[in-house]
């Protein structure tokens, strides 16, 4: 069994198709984070892939944000599966339950907690050592704390507790449980790129959580034995954590550095691997002691800001024979059940419409809807049919009436509106006229005088080409007028010109532009990384 877990940063990620693509990552079961896509912008191609069975969540609140996904192959259809950590957004009867002690939040909390679109919730059979047990796994897209917007930072945490609270449940109901995604915080210095440039990194609340949600445990601290640097003298040193998942990179590289999943791009930061590792694949202790084999990123994959995280299992999956109601399959606008508006723009066969018809049930709802769908066809024939008639009865008593046949001459296009109308001129002489011009008379010069073309210049219907200027010329008036920017200075370190940036901080500065070395942006060790160039973009009158 693998698993895999990738922020996209958009369903587009996908270009070369959204199969090839899961193909790819080779995985059993593939969670994916801000999707950006809403139900109703969900498409058919996205949602339905061959081979596998889709879960979406989708932000209520505002399109092209957040969202999350799981694709699970369909020898790995989970029997079960939920949006969302509160149980508010169920109403099936595959559902996974265990909701947990939710009295700490009220009522409006909960539903804004839900809204975002940042949670799906899947659970599987599996067989470990020939016996039979259930897996959950949480896909997960936590809130990032924005430092300006304070109330932010509260929602994140209270996430977090919401979803502590959701896992702890369903594993004292039995179930193994795996939450995987993208949390927003780097849990220990040696996953960031440089934790000395942060103010109390210790103190994040978001650390704080992560330290108390995971357990580190003996066999942590005797692979830190194994391996001693200074990374695990300093782990060493922590105190044990009593929480009840692990995460599963570090379980098997509990000292490695530079092992980042998120990259700036503004900065293009990724060039240097000055990043941090914020994408994890946590497990219950037991699930992850017995069962992992192996768990790592793939920084080699693009695409996204993010990078791909996998884990093996060694157990199997056993999947179920049918998907749970919340697979996008079963949408009423993928299952067929609803008319979609690219039918209302297609011509439907009579033979078609009697057939659906005589399948529909009788009755139903749908029958209903779909009538009235296809009336609207029908009625605009029988309105044809009435004008038609009444025409035919008016010719039939002699009164004199204009008609007109489309079928026989087609309509024009729209600019054979605006192309200037010739009056008062013979046409045969508009005709000779421009002959002359092109010069095919040239082989009877008696044909073409002068006085023809002065005659149809003044009606204005032809009018001389004035001579083309020089472009030469032209190019260097305006040049003299319009000055342009003035060329961006050069770093100091490499010689080379900077890049242009603009503040978009909220402040005294917001809006002001400067210079900045073009490299990507890296540690201050780095010989390849970003200088500390900076110059200010003096206001030109």
């Amino acid at each position: 069994m693998k698993l895999v877990t990738w922020n996209i940063n958009g369903i587009r990620t996908f270009r070369g198709g959204i199969k090839k693509a899961l193909d790819s990552l080779g995985a059993d079961i593939i969670c994916v984070q801000e999707t950006k896509v809403t139900r109703d912008l969900l498409d058919e191609r996205t949602a339905i892939v061959d081979g596998y069975n889709s879960y979406f969540s989708f932000s209520r609140g505002r399109s092209g944000y957040s969202g999350v996904a799981t694709y699970c192959k369909d020898s790995a259809t989970p029997y079960a599966a939920e949006e969302g950590l509160t149980g508010l957004l169920t109403n099936h009867e595959g559902a996974v339950g265990s909701y947990g002690d939710q009295s700490e939040f009220c009522s409006e909390e909960l539903q804004l907690l839900d809204n975002e679109g940042r949670a799906v919730i899947t659970k599987h059979r599996i067989m470990c050592q020939d016996q039979e047990q259930t897996v959950t796994v949480i896909n997960v897209y936590c809130p990032r704390a924005d430092p300006e917007k304070p109330e932010r930072k509260q929602f994140k945490l209270q996430f977090y507790k919401l979803l502590q609270c959701r896992a702890e449940a369903i594993l004292k109901d039995g179930s193994h449980v795996i939450v995987l995604g993208d949390v927003n915080t780097s849990h220990r210095p040696l996953d960031h790129c440089d934790p000395s440039d942060i103010d109390d990194f210790d103190e994040n609340p978001g650390r704080k959580w992560l330290n108390a949600f995971l357990h580190c445990g003996k066999q942590e601290a005797e692979r830190n034995e194994e391996e001693p640097d200074e990374e695990s003298q300093e782990t060493s040193t922590d105190p044990i954590h009593g929480g009840t998942f692990m995460d599963t990179f570090r379980y098997f590289h509990p000292t490695r550095t530079n092992a980042f999943t998120c990259w700036s791009t503004l900065t293009g930061a990724r060039q240097t691997n000055y990043g941090t590792r914020i994408d994890y694949i946590f497990a219950d202790c037991q699930l992850a002691t017995e069962q992992f084999v192996a768990a790592d990123i793939m920084p080699e994959v693009e695409g996204s800001d993010h990078c791909p995280v996998w884990g093996q299992l060694s157990c199997s999956l056993l999947p179920s024979s049918k998907p749970p109601p919340l697979c996008t399959r079963y949408l009423p606008e993928f299952a067929g059940k609803q008319q979609k508006l690219s039918r209302f723009l297609v011509k439907v066969e009579q033979k078609s419409i009697q057939s659906e018809q005589r399948d529909a049930l009788p009755g139903s709802q749908e029958e209903g809807e779909r009538r009235e769908n296809l009336n609207s066809f029908g009625a605009g024939n029988i309105c044809g049919k009435k004008r038609v008639l009444t025409s035919d009865s008016v010719v039939a008593k002699g009164k004199k009436n204009k008609t007109i046949n489309t079928s026989s001459k087609p309509q024009g296009s729209l600019l054979s509106f605006f192309k200037p109308k010739l009056t008062n001129v013979i046409p045969s002489t508009v005709a000779l006229a421009r002959q002359c011009e092109s010069g095919a008379l040239e082989s009877r010069p008696q044909l073409c005088t002068s006085s023809t073309t002065e005659t149809l210049i003044k009606t204005k219907h032809l009018t001389p080409q004035p001579r083309e200027p020089n472009k030469g010329a032209s190019l260097v008036f305006w040049k003299s007028v319009l000055h342009g920017p003035p060329p961006p200075p050069s770093c100091k370190v490499h010689g080379e010109p900077c890049v242009l940036r603009t503040v978009k901080k909220e402040g005294p500065n917001m809006g002001k532009q400067f210079f900045v070395c073009a490299r990507p942006q890296g540690h201050a060790s780095n010989p390849e990384a970003r200088c500390n160039f900076f110059a200010w973009v003096e206001n030109r009158k």
